[in-house]
């Protein structure tokens, strides 16, 4: 009878238990429950990403209209925090319609609240003016299991502006795809970047009077965020349409596919600029800048920083206002300006010197395309000048500041520059800066007193280190936050290390090394036990923070090379002598040279690091590689001299 009932209980359990089960299930959509299932560390998963371009002509003209679709499906309780949303548009992607919608699971079914307000607003901040504007909306009711659709519009206004299209983001896609319905006639071609690892589905047919390209890939799933990864643009699967031409009348229109199409277009928006004669005041200032300089370099040179120290840089982008450059009159009587007004003064005020510069146009490290592989406005989007003397090109980019004249923006070091000399051009490489050229070079006394390790350095900064140091220092008001800065950026041997007394030298200097002179201490460094001590002279091991994770898996990528020195001069206390001195090592390959080397002279032990990187991006093999070297000279991080009482 016991066990009768006993077993009456756990049928009842069991049957609550399914119950229990099965009202949690229904509280969630089919989809819901596959989806949570397959990416259970998710926040959500895009559906549907749905993209229709039609490319129709009408008498000269292209029409061009993209129509693009979002579902959304979440899978946790973040849902609220995607409620709000927004679509950017601008002068050459207008926008045409917009409707968004959310769905909330409900009694086994989706119920739709339509988004019915609608905010919009111009991008600005205090460096940056532009066309584009910003719809904001907030999807309603967004929860765990509900989905979101978004549905827009735009016409886009110039056939030279077709946006790449990518395929992934970071967060799984379920379904991409893209249709370009274009009429006969109109001549594409299509490059394609990061799609060996996907298998994405093209066709091609023609229908009627139609072109239609169609490209599908299913199941992506997300791209993992690294930090100090390259632009996106180096990971994620995308394919860059381009617009060759079309016929007018049984002629045929050129419009892009080859540099010199782009370059064309290009010129024609630049060529009547600065035609008007220049302000006396600024032919006045030319005059003064230049009159004791010897050679047209040093002209050049003094020109470059006079724009650098008093044209503010400002972003203007408004319809072809964001590719034609301002009048240098106008630049010169406001004082700002964006990257193609800084040359376009620039241009002119070495017109006034007589000398010739060149307008370039140039695509920052972000953009990782050549100009023959996308001749399209989407290959640059900087403009800077260019001057060239004796086969050198000096690549004059006034945006900035601080930067040594001969140094090119950290930020275009290795990219193509399409250089303008009237009806024709040459596309040239910015160099890489040398490693050394970019310098921290420090000497340092140190010797003990009263049990604690006191010094002395002076350090030497050159190069893209100087421009970031002079960069931050502009925003700092106060001795203490001066101090706190320079704490943090001379560490020595622990987190004891202490600022005393500094002294800047060459501060905000264009050409000269900058030089911090400061007294320091070191709590809590050395051991002493009975007659020895134990000492540590690798006061620096910044090559540790080049460790990556073992688990990366894109690249890592660094504004610039760099060469780094450390000589410590270290005075033995008086009645000790040297027992014990660690041997020199040297570490080398492609990316890395790192020596350590010890000298005892007299009393005095002498010790020296050389650390030169040679590397913007490292790939991951290249991680794992210096992540070996890295390890062998940690080992020598931990070697210690060791005195002893005579």
């Amino acid at each position: 009878m016991v066990q009768y009932k006993m077993s009456k209980i756990y049928k009842l359990q069991f049957i609550l238990f399914l119950f229990a089960v099965s009202t949690i299930t229904a509280q969630f959509s089919e989809e819901f429950n596959t989806y949570s299932k397959l990416y259970p560390e998710n926040s959500r998963v895009r559906l549907l990403k749905e993209t229709v371009i039609s490319i129709t002509q009408e008498n000269d003209e292209l029409i061009i209209l993209e129509q693009n679709k979002e579902e959304d499906l979440y899978l946790n309780e973040s849902a609220t925090y995607n409620s709000k949303s927004s679509v950017s548009s601008s002068f050459f992607f207008e926008l045409n319609e917009i409707n968004a919608f959310s769905y909330t699971f409900e009694n086994g079914k989706y119920v739709e609240s339509k988004v019915d307000k609608f905010t919009e607003k111009d991008e600005l901040n205090d460096s940056f003016y532009d066309d584009s504007k910003t719809l904001s909306f907030i999807y309603p009711k967004l929860k765990k299991g509900s989905k979101s659709v978004l549905e827009y519009s735009q016409n886009i206004k110039n056939p030279r502006f077709l946006s790449p299209f990518f395929f992934g983001d970071y967060f799984p896609i379920i379904k991409t795809k893209v249709t370009i319905i274009a009429d006969k006639g109109i001549e594409l071609s299509f490059k394609e970047f990061n799609t060996s690892k996907v298998n994405i589905a093209f066709t091609k047919e023609e229908k009627r009077k139609k072109t239609i390209y169609t490209w599908v890939l299913e199941n992506q799933d997300e791209f993992e965020y690294e930090p100090n990864t390259p632009s996106y643009t180096t990971i994620l699967p995308h394919i860059v349409p381009i617009i060759n031409s079309y016929k007018v009348k049984k002629e045929t229109k050129k419009l892009l596919g080859e540099v010199s199409d782009l370059y064309n277009w290009y010129y024609s928006l630049v060529e009547n600029v600065n035609k008007e004669a220049p302000d006396p005041a600024l032919v006045n200032i030319v005059n003064t800048i230049t009159k004791d300089k010897k050679t047209d370099l040093e002209k050049v040179k003094a020109i470059y920083y006079w724009a650098q120290k008093n044209i503010k840089y400002i972003a203007f982008e408004y319809a072809l206002g964001g590719f034609i450059p301002r009048e240098s009159n106008e630049v010169f009587r406001k004082k700002y300006g964006d990257c193609k007004d800084n040359s376009s003064i620039l241009f002119k005020m070495l017109e006034i010197a007589g000398i010739k510069g060149n307008l370039t146009w140039i695509g920052t490290r972000s953009i990782p395309y050549t100009y023959q592989e996308v001749p399209t406005p989407v290959v640059d989007n900087h403009m800077i000048l260019s001057y060239e003397e004796n086969g050198k090109t000096y690549y004059l980019d006034a945006t900035g500041r601080y930067i040594k004249f001969g140094l090119p923006s950290s930020f275009i070091q290795g990219k193509e520059a399409l250089v303008s000399f009237g009806n024709e051009f040459k596309v040239k490489t910015v160099p890489v800066v040398d490693a050394k050229e970019n310098a921290i070079i420090d000497s340092t006394t140190i010797y003990i007193k009263d049990n604690v390790l006191v010094g002395n350095s002076i350090t030497h900064i050159t190069g893209y280190p100087k421009i970031n140091y002079f960069n931050s220092l502009e925003n700092i008001n106060s001795e203490s936050k001066l101090k706190g800065f320079y704490n943090a950026r001379f560490i020595k041997g622990n987190n004891k290390f202490l600022i005393n007394n500094l002294e800047e030298i060459n501060k905000y200097d264009y050409d000269e090394d900058f030089i911090i002179n400061y007294d320091f201490e070191i709590k809590n460094y050395f051991k002493k036990l009975g007659d020895e001590i134990y000492i540590n002279l690798n006061l620096n091991k910044d090559i540790s923070d080049l460790k990556a994770d073992k688990k990366r898996e894109y690249a890592i990528e660094y504004d610039f090379k760099r060469y780094q020195s450390y000589v410590t001069q270290f005075n033995i206390p008086e009645g000790y002598i040297v027992d014990y001195i660690p041997e020199n090592v040297s570490f080398s390959d492609d990316l890395i040279t790192c020596t350590i080397s010890y000298e005892l002279k007299e009393n005095v032990v002498f010790y020296k690091q050389d650390i030169e990187l040679n590397f913007l991006v490292l790939t991951k093999e290249q991680q794992t590689e210096l992540n070996k070297l890295i390890k062998k000279i940690e080992k020598q991080y931990k070697e210690i001299i060791v005195l002893k009482k005579q």
